[in-house]
């Protein structure tokens, strides 16, 4: 009886990843929050004057990328790279759960972004966004579409690198949603010599679901619960062999293939396919099956 009762609730314990959504932080998830935050301010305070004093004599800066690898494992992210990410002339495609993946990303290959225009006005965090070189674009922008893809441009003969999340918003890590082509208009025609390589992020089953940023949970929500978690967790990674856009007639044959090879390595991972996204995301034009039967 004792035996089974403790079977029990390990099995429990096992199974809470963390604070749940909507659930009030407690004292103790109040105190890792504000150590973190004393850790990525102690970063700060080293980097961000490195980064210019740098910047004095040097074109680009190293400590960006120092910064946000630091961030990530202080968040709680032990980061495992599978492949190799290209070093330059390179244009990352990515399936997206959480901020924690520019973190992540960012810190692995010192990629540059491309974020909604809403990030660019965020306290703090617009800051740091532009200082690794993010190009904000708008969805209601129609008209200035040429000059973001001129920006995209720079951003990618500045850093060499830049990374896109096409899918247009954060899932759960079970789904993959549809492919947005817009941002991959800077590959018609393609820019000489650059290659596109897919990623894969995994966070794990339970973890990655429970840290996607869905539904309607608000971003400082969503931070809080990540925060004040207890301990840390793996995020595997997986840098996809590159291919030449050159090879796929227009932005959606290439977005088509990178999703093609994304499927695989996170079905492989979950040992199951991927399932269809259970929250509608007006932004991007998706309604989930239950509500298109609707």
């Amino acid at each position: 009886m004792a035996s089974s009762l403790i079977v029990k609730l390990k099995a429990r314990r096992r199974r809470r990843v963390g604070p749940e959504r909507g659930e009030p932080t407690t004292w103790m998830g109040w105190l890792r929050i504000g150590l973190r935050a004393v850790g990525l301010a102690l970063a700060l305070l080293v980097c961000v004057p490195l980064h210019y004093a740098y910047r004095t004599v040097h074109y680009g800066s190293p400590f960006p990328k120092l910064f946000l690898r630091i961030a990530a494992r202080l968040c709680g992210a032990r980061l495992k790279i599978h492949g190799t990410p290209l070093k330059r002339d390179v244009f990352f495609i990515a399936n997206h759960l959480s901020w924690l993946d520019i973190l992540a990303l960012g810190g692995a290959s010192g990629t540059a972004f491309v974020a909604k225009a809403e990030l660019a006005t965020a306290p703090m965090v617009g800051w740091l966004a532009r200082i690794n070189r993010t190009v904000f674009v708008s969805r209601e922008d129609r008209l200035g579409v040429a000059d973001q893809i001129n920006r995209l441009k720079e951003a990618l003969a500045d850093n060499w690198s830049i990374t896109v999340f096409p899918e247009g918003t954060t899932t759960d890590g079970k789904s993959l949603l549809p492919f947005k082509t817009s941002m991959l208009r800077v590959l018609e025609p393609p820019p000489a010599g650059v290659l596109v390589q897919p990623v894969a992020l995994d966070y794990g089953g339970d973890i990655g679901e429970w840290i996607g940023w869905i539904g309607t949970e608000g971003g400082v929500d969503n931070a809080k619960r990540i925060l004040s978690r207890r301990g840390s967790f793996r995020l595997d990674v997986f840098y996809l062999d590159p291919f030449d856009p050159r090879d796929f007639k227009g932005r959606k044959a290439i977005a088509a293939e990178a999703r093609a090879r994304i499927v695989p390595a996170l079905e492989a991972r979950l040992g199951a396919p991927l399932r269809p996204f259970a929250h509608d995301v007006a932004p991007v034009r998706y309604a989930a099956p239950g509500e298109q039967a609707a």
